[in-house]
């Protein structure tokens, strides 16, 4: 497995540290401001969060719980969408794998270890976080052809209802194909396709959610908001998901998403991920 693409790896202290945490606090001021002005639809939202924070906590103690899965693209993307989550009372568990999170077994090596472990991992988590929302985003290790990507989906949207919670499919962003991902490239395509069909057979038990309106479909527009990687995201391109994916999630089960002034000033836009991917240095 090529280790550029097993998530970001632990930064060395250096004279950075300082400007980098300067910088979260500037990041996170902007963030605010640029997303909180994005529509009247959102000031309301925030308006809503904000008189009745106790109603939103109240119903986020007794209802929705969301399970996130995916690589390390999902990865960067948590940080913010845990905020907005928590921020309406959502409760949320980050269970996402840097350089993994598939449940595509294609027939190689590579995906036969991380769908294994994956699976493993995701049994796990439904027993101890008893979730009502598993989200899965696809990965770029959903390899295979489109009737194993099919039917791993097919088995994740059964798997998901018998645990009694709903599946949430969402397709990644696009990220830039370097020689590592270009032999897999087709399967990739392919993948979104195959998710769509799978929810359209799970008989309401999944839905597919096309992240394409949010993104965009070529990773190099600035719509698709890649870091200097060509594939994670940094802390905008985070909390632009969240945005997005937040308003989807409550749509599907049932809660309001807190306006993005409560959660987009938030610490998360420090973790230390965002470093390690050299967002704004």
């Amino acid at each position: 497995m090529n280790s550029n693409h097993l998530g970001p790896v632990r930064p060395r202290p250096s004279r950075r540290t300082t400007r980098r945490a300067a910088y979260s606090l500037a990041a996170a001021a902007a963030l605010g401001a640029a997303l909180v002005g994005c529509g009247g639809q959102d000031e309301d939202a925030g308006r809503q969060a904000g008189d009745g924070a106790g109603h939103q906590q109240e119903a986020g103690a007794g209802g929705a719980k969301v399970l996130w899965v995916g690589d390390s693209i999902a990865g960067a993307e948590a940080p913010a969408l845990g905020a907005a989550l928590k921020a309406g009372g959502v409760d949320f568990k980050d269970a996402s794998s840097d350089g993994g999170g598939t449940v595509v077994d294609g027939g190689d090596e590579i995906t036969g270890k991380i769908s294994a472990d994956t699976w493993q991992q995701l049994t796990k988590n439904i027993g101890s976080f008893r979730p009502t929302v598993v989200a899965y985003q696809i990965t770029t290790y959903d390899w295979g052809s489109q009737d194993k990507q099919r039917a791993a989906y097919e088995k994740l949207a059964t798997t998901v209802k018998d645990a009694g919670a709903k599946l949430v499919l969402v397709s990644a962003p696009p990220i830039t194909i370097d020689d590592f991902y270009k032999t897999h490239e087709p399967q990739m395509k392919t993948a979104p396709e195959a998710a769509e069909q799978a929810a359209k057979n799970s008989g309401g038990a999944a839905v597919f959610l096309d992240s394409a309106q949010l993104w965009g479909t070529d990773a190099t527009a600035k719509k698709a908001q890649r870091s200097s990687d060509g594939i994670h995201n940094c802390q905008q391109g985070a909390a632009a998901f969240a945005k997005w994916f937040a308003a989807q999630l409550g749509k599907e089960a049932g809660f309001t998403p807190a306006g993005v002034d409560t959660w987009a000033r938030g610490a998360w836009t420090g973790d230390a991920r965002y470093a390690n991917l050299k967002c704004g240095s």
